[in-house]
């Protein structure tokens, strides 16, 4: 029997190749068959939620909620975040259009727990910008930290 966090991991997984596929072309099927990060890239790494609160806050980086809609709806997004999910049309376009076309701009990913945030660290650095972090413990905590909700930062709700 499936443990619940191999099978939330699995569940992540199948999401991410469902929903994202159609922002690169590619099918689920041909994304299934490429390794999800390349592991000769080079990524920048995590940051905790609070530092990444207090860098956007400081305009020292972007920090983008990648969830749904839906996610935002029911925990609402960080104060300093902006909204743009990677589960809609146009991610990449909106990711430059924010950073003015600069890919070495310091951008900060937060998802739920984690999992969606690495996953498209990964991607983005294969296509150009080198200054990607992972905000890994998320908005609900994972095992890397409690996550932007429990540890009380400001959000916002609509």
């Amino acid at each position: 029997m499936m443990s619940h966090k191999t099978y939330k991991s699995a569940m992540v997984l199948a999401m991410t190749l469902i929903f994202t596929a159609p922002l690169y072309n590619v099918t689920p099927a041909q994304s299934a068959s490429k390794p999800l990060v390349d592991l000769s890239v080079k990524t920048k790494g995590i940051m905790d939620a609070p530092s990444a609160f207090e860098k956007a806050k400081n305009g020292e980086l972007l920090l983008l909620d990648i969830r749904s809609p839906q996610e935002w709806k029911e925990t609402g997004t960080g104060s300093v975040a902006k909204r743009v999910s990677m589960h809609q049309p146009g991610f990449l376009q909106k990711l430059d259009a924010l950073t003015g076309n600069d890919k070495s701009k310091p951008v900060a990913l937060i998802c739920a727990t984690g999992g969606r945030s690495n996953w498209l660290q990964g991607e983005l650095v294969k296509r150009g910008y080198t200054n990607i972090i992972d905000v890994s413990e998320g908005m609900l905590g994972s095992s890397t930290g409690p996550g932007w909700l429990k540890r009380g930062l400001p959000i916002v709700k609509e």
